[in-house]
């Protein structure tokens, strides 16, 4: 079991080049401080994927719906990985806010921590029977939400923590 302390970057919903042509900076600055870089889909453009695998340690992504074949075709569904001693599942969609999370332990019984994405809505919440269900929200297309958003966080010895909610500056221009 790797229970070694890794630094995450989560991050969904890049929209890349229709939201914006590049990720902001603190994203990029945040990526490449970390040891786990973490997608949860709607990349858009296989360029996105291609210059987050340059610059991430290691990158964990699943393909959203908005993904076409390029993307589909480098990308799961779902991708399972252990991190910090944690079982993490990553997908882009679990449907409506209402009972998403007895949905989601259902659908991943054997999962810690669920990433997901398609909102752009940050949730962070703990399901009945444990599951951590985390979505970044979006750092490039904010949608109705204050600010684009995206998620720090340690994983360690079998535990989360440190998990933070970066608001980014409105763009300008």
């Amino acid at each position: 079991m790797d229970s070694q302390p890794q630094r995450l970057v989560i991050i969904s919903d890049t929209h890349l080049p229709t939201r914006a042509r590049e990720l902001p900076e603190p994203v990029w600055a945040a990526v490449e401080r970390a040891d786990v870089v973490i997608h949860a889909g709607d990349w858009c453009e296989l360029p996105a994927l291609l210059a987050l695998q340059k610059r991430s340690r290691r990158l964990v992504g699943v393909y959203g719906n908005n993904d076409g074949p390029p993307l589909r075709e480098r990308l799961p569904e779902v991708a399972r990985v252990e991190l910090g001693g944690l079982r993490f599942a990553v997908v882009h969609e679990t449907g409506p806010a209402k009972g998403r999370e007895h949905r989601c332990e259902q659908r991943f019984p054997d999962t810690d921590v669920l990433v997901f994405g398609h909102s752009h809505i940050p949730w962070d919440t703990t399901a009945p029977g444990g599951l951590r269900l985390l979505n970044p929200g979006s750092p490039t297309d904010r949608r109705r939400q204050p600010h684009a958003t995206y998620l720090t966080a340690t994983a360690g010895n079998g535990a989360l923590t440190e998990v933070r909610l970066h608001e980014l500056p409105r763009r300008t221009g």
